[in-house]
């Protein structure tokens, strides 16, 4: 008898931002580069190396895609771009997926893709935040595990 497979949804905000360095307020309307602080960040993607991710979900912004670069180099596995406005395309997409996914997104988007995938628990991301971990692992219900990754 075979037990069905568990797909498992990792969930980051994208990593520093060059723009914010300097304690400014970030806008949404520009579209800047990692910081160093976030490129350094990025490379933790290389934990997920061994989750066998198969889809990797970014927006439109440099600084989702360059979030999930270092681990889609690693995995072989390009990154689909779904434009930040378009969550019920991205939940779409998570709800049909047969395998393990990555999708970096915005602190502002966060919690919605988390509620929208059948976590009760309500989830916040202040703006100042660039460690949150979220995994979700699909079912009924749907279970959360928060972790920080520094």
């Amino acid at each position: 008898r075979s037990r069905s497979r568990r797909v498992t949804i990792f969930i980051v905000r994208h990593a520093e931002r060059a723009d914010a360095a300097n304690g400014s307020p970030a806008t949404m309307a520009s579209d800047p580069d990692l910081s160093e602080a976030g490129r350094l960040r990025a490379e933790l993607g290389h934990a997920l190396e061994d989750a066998a991710i198969t889809e990797i979900y970014v927006t439109e912004y440099k600084r989702t895609q360059q979030t999930a670069a270092p681990l889609a180099k690693v995995s072989g596995v390009n990154a689909t771009i779904v434009p930040a406005k378009e969550t019920g395309t991205l939940i779409a997409r998570l709800r049909s997926s047969t395998g393990n996914s990555l999708v970096v997104a915005h602190s502002n988007t966060l919690p919605d893709i988390i509620k929208a995938l059948g976590v009760s628990a309500p989830v916040t991301v202040d703006d100042s935040e660039y460690d949150n971990l979220f995994v979700v692992t699909r079912g009924s219900p749907a279970q959360l595990i928060h972790v920080h990754y520094r």
